[in-house]
């Protein structure tokens, strides 16, 4: 392990932010990590941890400790015939940890293909899309406790898992630092999911009707390839903003004032596409300064020049909250850690 001092942080940040911190490392190990950690407490240091740097916004220098986590390892155990559990160290690129599944013919993870980060970001906030969270296929995670330096296990319920939320994101947050993701997977007897419509679609273009895990999975690359742009091309986080939740009766006056807006019933509450909404408030593809909304998918906004700081991309959104709350009643939730 070696300590640096004043790094810049933009080759580890999706948006390509350029901040400074005052102190970076890059661990490997167990061991590793704790020596880490009892430096940054011998110096009472803030501390940053970087998985795949996907979904963190980087507004200012950050005058503390950055700790890059590069723990890599998988390892299988089967349970039955159908059933088999896979771990994964949280350093683990996610895509490739669900490419290394697929190609064992492992079941659960292909609606989550080509989704940025590492496996150890996964649980914090729940990653999902297409129908599929990672609750759905989770088991268990071991976790450092950064204040006792001592490992825990959470199980599925102890994560207290939301949409896009978990433990790790509420109480827990800044408490912990996630070592391992356990999933439980299936090795024959697949449940396939197409009832995203944007699944069935591509599908039918690719001329598949008996569709397989891996027709799946290249179904979703196809979608996500089409739609969202490459940070290594152009700087962005994926989804900016989390699709809000509002009451059936918030929505059914929307729906008399705008009819054309869409929503999804989930018990007393409907959730409302962000996208659209950002959409509609004509946001889409509109470039302020060195920032932007992607013109394919408005959820997503992007380092238009390459040259944007944190605070233009906070300020960016700032405005695309207030107009959508203008217009509609309803206010935006970021979905992105903001530093």
């Amino acid at each position: 392990m070696k300590m640096q001092e004043n790094i810049s942080l933009k080759p580890y940040n999706t948006f390509g932010v350029d901040v400074q911190s005052k102190y970076f490392a890059e661990v490997r190990s167990l061991e590793e990590l704790i020596e880490t950690l009892k430096f940054s407490n011998s110096k009472k240091l803030p501390l940053l941890f970087l998985g795949g740097g996907s979904n963190i916004l980087l507004t200012k220098d950050f005058e503390g400790l950055a700790i890059r986590l590069n723990l890599k390892g998988i390892m299988e155990e089967i349970i039955d015939d159908n059933q088999i559990l896979v771990n994964a160290k949280g350093g683990e690129n996610w895509h490739q940890f669900v490419m290394f599944c697929l190609d064992k013919n492992y079941g659960g993870l292909e609606n989550l293909s080509l989704i940025p980060g590492n496996v150890g970001t996964s649980p914090m906030q729940n990653i999902g899309a297409y129908g599929t969270e990672i609750k759905d296929i989770f088991v268990s995670c071991k976790v450092l406790n950064l204040e006792t330096l001592e490992i825990e296990t959470f199980n599925l319920e102890q994560c207290k898992f939301g949409y896009r939320d978990s433990i790790f994101k509420q109480q827990g947050k800044g408490k912990y630092v996630i070592l391992e993701v356990t999933f439980r997977l299936t090795r024959k007897n697949h449940k396939i999911d197409v009832e995203y419509g944007a699944i069935q679609s591509e599908l039918e273009k690719m001329g598949i009707t008996n569709p397989t895990i891996q027709d799946v999975s290249k179904a979703v690359i196809s979608i996500r390839k089409s739609k969202l742009p490459d940070p290594k091309v152009i700087g962005n986080a994926g989804s900016f903003f989390k699709n809000p939740t509002i009451p059936v009766s918030q929505f059914g006056a929307l729906k008399q004032q705008f009819e054309n807006i869409p929503g999804y019933p989930n018990g007393d509450f409907v959730k409302v596409p962000a996208g659209w909404l950002i959409e509609q408030a004509g946001w889409k593809g509109k470039q302020i300064g060195n920032v932007a909304s992607n013109q394919l998918q408005a959820l997503v906004i992007i380092n238009a020049t390459g040259n944007a700081t944190g605070k233009e991309i906070f300020d960016f959104s700032t405005m695309i909250i207030d107009s959508v709350k203008e217009k509609y009643g309803i206010e935006l939730e970021r979905e992105v850690n903001i530093i």
